[in-house]
């Protein structure tokens, strides 16, 4: 179940939670009220363990057309990540940086699940997004995302840079600070 949860960003260290919840509704209304889009999409395919980008890129064809018909998102691509991929710890660490990106950060996750966790100024809000959740972090938003030591998600990535993934790290440490996604506090 997707799972918002909210702290300050003030540098205490373990952080406390805020806010914690797993409502849909509430999810999408406190991020929206921080300039975060979330939506629940159900979803329509079902993808074999061995899917390739192109299987499953067709397999959601109308969801492709309808961000790209809402922002302009001329690249779309399909990343899927298993508990045996090669590359997952090293992945997993690059990710874990805190960056930002000149465009619109837009996945839609397809299966399994993410912990997007954001910078916004004085907080930090960690949103665990998992199958039909689809997120739109603004341009220039400072953020890190968990993946775990075991991944196990499909998302379809949204890019206004025909380059794709383009980040500037920030070099703040201030991912070392928060839950990790298999650390995440229960909602109240």
């Amino acid at each position: 179940m997707s799972l918002l949860a909210l702290y300050a960003a003030d540098g205490r260290t373990p952080a406390r939670a805020t806010l914690v919840t797993d409502t849909p509704e509430r999810i999408q209304a406190e991020l929206a009220a921080r300039g975060i889009r979330f939506e629940r999409w159900p979803a329509r395919a079902s993808l074999p363990a061995e899917a390739e980008p192109s299987q499953i890129l067709a397999a959601y064809g109308p969801e492709i057309a309808r961000v790209q018909a809402s922002g302009g998102y001329e690249t779309v691509d399909a990343i899927r990540l298993t508990p045996d991929h090669p590359d997952r710890v090293a992945l997993r660490q690059k990710f874990l940086a805190e960056h930002t990106h000149s465009e619109d950060e837009v996945r839609l996750f397809v299966e399994g699940r993410g912990l997007f966790c954001l910078h916004l100024g004085d907080e930090v809000a960690q949103v665990l997004c998992e199958q039909d959740d689809w997120i739109s972090v603004p341009a220039g938003t400072r953020h890190w995302f968990d993946m775990g030591p075991e991944p196990a998600f499909c998302a379809l990535r949204f890019f206004n840079n025909p380059e794709g993934w383009v980040a500037t790290f920030s070099g703040d440490p201030i991912a070392e600070r928060f839950p990790r996604i298999d650390e995440l506090p229960e909602p109240s």
